[in-house]
C-alpha cells in the first residue's frame, strides 16, 4: 500500500508537505500541491480512512435515509433524480453515501447512523412523524429533511404551493371552471398543494363541490384510478381533473383507452413532477417540472455546510421553484381566457 512518506519520498519533499496538499492547505504552493496530487494520482495511493477520521473526527461519511411507502425505492421517478444529484454534489465535497434502515447495527434509524459514524443524515421521502424519525431529527447528529420542515433543521422544499397555484391558473386560463383535485396521502406537501389550489380557486371565483376532491395517495395508481371513475360518474362531472403525480397518469393511461375516455376531448389532465417519461407519452403531459436536480445539490450543500461549519451555519427554509410544462392533455373551452362567465363545452 502506498502511504505518504512513499509519495514525499518520489517528489522530494516532507510527509508533513504532502499531507497539507493532499488536504487542501492554501500553505503549500499551487504548483508544489499539483505535483503532489499527480504522484499520488500515478502511484494509485488511497487515503486512509480510518486515520483520516482519527485526525479529523469525521468519517465523510453521510446517512441517506429514504423510505418509500409504495416501495418504489430508488426507481421512483422523482426522489431518484434528487437523490442521484446529491450523491455527485458530496461526492464533490468528498462524502461518501450510506443508505440508513432499520435492519443493520440495531433496531433504530439514529443506532443505524451510530454504527455507521455517520457525520450527517439527509432525509427524504419518509413519514416524518414517526418516533424513530424524530428520534434521529433530534439527535445531535446535523440533519437536512426534503419537502418538510422542523423547526431544528434547515429544509430544502420543492415549491408545491405555487406549483399547484401555477396548474390551476393555466387552466383557468384554457377556460376550465370545473376542475378536480385527485391529491396524494395526507403529507406537508399535500397541505401545500392544497393551499395553492384553494388560493386559485378563491382568486378566480370557483365555487367547486366538495364531491372534486378526492384523496388517493402518491405513486399508487390503482388507487388514483379509483378516485377518477368516482369523478367520472358524477352528474356534473368536472372538464378538468389535477391527478397527484405524473407516474399515475401514465399508468391509468391503458384504463383510460379500454373505457373509451379520450384525453383531453372528454376530459383534460395536468400531472405533477415532470418526469421525462411524461413528456414521451403521447399527448405529451401537462405538468409541473420539479428541479429535482437543484433540490438534491441544495440539500447536499445545506447539510456540508452544517457539518462542517457547525457554529456558523444558519436554519432555513430553502424553496426551489419549478415551471409549468404544456403538453397536449389540456382542452381550449373558451376562445378568451380572460372569460368568466358561463363554459362553452
Amino acid at each position: 500500500m502506498v502511504t505518504i512518506k512513499d509519495i514525499a519520498k518520489a517528489c522530494g519533499v516532507s510527509p508533513t508537505t504532502v499531507s497539507k496538499a493532499l488536504n487542501g492547505y492554501t500553505d503549500v504552493s499551487e504548483k508544489t500541491a499539483g505535483r503532489i496530487r499527480e504522484m499520488a494520482a500515478s502511484m494509485h495511493y488511497l487515503p486512509n480512512s480510518a486515520a483520516r477520521m482519527l485526525k479529523t473526527d469525521r468519517s465523510h461519511n453521510i446517512g441517506v435515509l429514504f423510505e418509500d411507502e409504495t416501495q418504489s425505492g430508488l426507481t421512483h421517478e422523482y426522489f431518484s433524480h434528487i437523490l442521484n444529484a446529491a450523491k455527485y454534489e458530496l461526492e464533490d465535497a468528498g462524502y461518501d453515501i450510506t443508505f440508513i434502515s432499520k435492519k443493520v447495527g440495531g433496531n433504530s434509524f439514529l443506532e443505524h447512523c451510530r454504527y455507521r459514524k455517520v457525520d450527517g443524515v439527509l432525509i427524504a421521502s419518509v413519514d416524518f412523524t414517526q418516533p424513530q424519525v424524530r428520534e434521529l431529527v433530534e439527535s445531535d447528529i446535523p440533519v437536512v429533511t426534503i419537502d418538510y420542515m422542523f423547526d431544528s433543521h434547515s429544509c430544502v422544499m420543492s415549491d408545491n404551493e405555487s406549483g399547484a397555484y401555477e396548474l390551476m391558473k393555466y387552466l383557468y386560463s384554457m377556460g376550465h371552471r370545473k376542475i378536480a383535485f385527485i391529491h396524494g396521502e395526507m403529507t406537508s406537501v399535500t397541505v401545500k398543494r392544497l393551499t395553492g389550489f384553494n388560493r386559485a380557486k378563491r382568486e378566480f371565483h370557483l365555487n367547486l363541490p366538495e364531491e372534486y376532491f378526492r384523496q388517493s395517495r402518491y405513486h399508487d395508481a390503482a388507487r388514483t384510478w379509483h378516485e377518477f371513475e368516482a369523478l367520472w360518474k358524477l352528474k356534473d362531472r368536472p372538464t378538468a381533473v389535477l391527478f397527484p403525480d405524473d407516474y399515475s397518469y401514465i399508468c391509468c393511461k391503458t384504463e383510460f383507452e379500454q373505457h373509451g375516455i379520450r384525453i383531453p376531448d372528454d376530459v383534460s389532465i395536468v400531472g405533477y413532477d415532470g418526469i421525462p417519461m411524461s413528456q414521451q407519452v403521447r399527448p405529451k403531459l401537462t405538468t409541473l417540472e420539479q428541479d429535482a436536480d437543484r433540490i438534491g445539490r441544495a440539500s447536499a450543500k445545506k447539510l456540508v455546510e452544517a457539518i462542517e461549519h457547525p457554529k456558523a451555519v444558519f436554519v432555513e427554509e430553502i424553496k426551489v421553484s419549478g415551471r409549468l410544462l404544456t403538453g397536449g392533455t389540456v382542452k381550449q373551452l373558451t376562445s378568451s381566457p380572460e372569460n368568466t362567465g358561463e363554459v362553452k363545452q
